[in-house]
């Protein structure tokens, strides 16, 4: 188990120790509940395999099996990276993102730790150089700071990281160093942690009551962030995401396209090379079709034969339920298979208009 995990002794290391279980660890999983679950614990929808075991399976039995997994921790470490902004050519190593994960899954960091091996890398001095950046981004995105309004801290920070020494938010220093041990010891950073990852994972603000009960049980073991994480996404707050629908970004859409498609997810070069391309567009929604038109032309898609669909209804259903998470409506059913009449009309093209349809590009 990971020890990041850690709880109370005689239980999982995420679950609730009266062992009530909440609406959510109840619910049966459907094919739209599963992928949104994929795409935000794992940053990816599942696969064909994945979804016959899950769907059927409760919501609390999904949550406990992934929040297990290396895969989700990797993901929740490359999510912290990219708030960072520690991609393309200051992402740190591959070597170095397996050996932080190592240690996290061996149980030997908690949150402090990892922030602070992110904050003192010189892939995150690179990409903040001097002091002034340097300072302001570890004031703002450690500690949620605003510099405009704490221009004295923000200049006793800048001398602490050229050596100079100095009180900076209530504790001495003298080094670059001192700049991120005192702000990652400092009381704002979990709250302002939990904060964020609150609104990237529920999508709305935490209860500051509940915020103050998950900061306490990370003072008493840096390393329980599994059981802080269950909690939110057993909750009633996750249910209402659940009926949220936001436009996936780019990098997202992406690894959604690759999964979906040709049943993997895209290499590092692969992934930054076409997300690149849809980033520098105002509006990627022509390019993102584009992208399904030339992989699905490929001629490397998991596309069947026309005569290997005995059923055209039900292979119709299953790809919207697949792709889409929900059934057609009545009318969209109706012309899938008026078109798919038609000997012209290829499987691809069926493929084609829901994966660039609206909705595809939304979780």
């Amino acid at each position: 188990m990971l020890a990041i995990m850690s709880s109370v002794p005689g239980h999982l290391p995420w679950q609730s120790a009266t062992g009530e279980r909440s609406p959510f660890e109840r619910k049966v999983i459907d094919g739209g509940t599963l992928r949104t679950l994929y795409l935000d614990l794992l940053g990816r929808p599942p696969y064909q395999q994945e979804r016959g075991r899950w769907i059927g399976k409760t919501g609390g039995d999904f949550v406990d099996d992934v929040l297990g997994q290396e895969e989700f921790w990797r993901n929740w470490l490359e999510e912290q990276l990219y708030y960072f902004l520690l991609i393309e050519n200051f992402h740190p190593t591959s070597e170095w993102v397996q050996g932080i994960l190592s240690e996290i899954v061996r149980g030997g960091l908690g949150i402090h730790e990892v922030l602070h091996r992110i904050c003192i890398s010189s892939n995150f001095d690179r990409r903040n150089p001097g002091p002034d950046t340097f300072v302001t981004v570890v004031m703002e995105q450690v500690l949620g700071l605003t510099v405009q309004k704490t221009p004295r801290e923000l200049d006793i920070g800048k001398r602490l990281y050229d050596g100079s020494k100095g009180t900076f938010l209530g504790k001495a220093g003298n080094s670059q160093a001192d700049v991120v041990n005192i702000a990652i010891a400092d009381d704002r950073a979990v709250p302002h942690f939990l904060r964020r990852e609150h609104e990237r994972l529920l999508r709305k603000a935490p209860d500051e009551r509940k915020l103050t009960s998950w900061k306490a049980a990370l003072d008493r073991d840096d390393r329980a962030l599994g059981p802080v994480l269950r909690e939110w996404f057993v909750s009633p707050d996750y249910e209402e995401r659940l009926r949220t629908r936001l436009k996936e970004p780019n990098r997202l859409f992406v690894r959604s396209l690759y999964v979906d498609l040709l049943g993997r997810l895209p290499g590092e070069a692969e992934a930054q090379r076409v997300s690149n391309a849809l980033d520098g567009l105002a509006e990627a929604a022509p390019l993102r079709s584009l992208m399904a038109r030339l992989i699905l032309d490929s001629g490397q898609a998991s596309v069947p034969e026309r005569n290997a669909i005995p059923d055209p209804e039900r292979w119709i259903l299953e790809l919207f339920e697949r792709l889409l998470g929900r059934p057609p409506q009545p009318d969209e059913l109706a012309a899938f298979l008026a078109a798919f009449q038609d000997k012209a009309c290829r499987p691809a093209t069926v493929l084609y208009a829901i994966v660039s349809h609206p909705q595809y590009q939304m979780w």
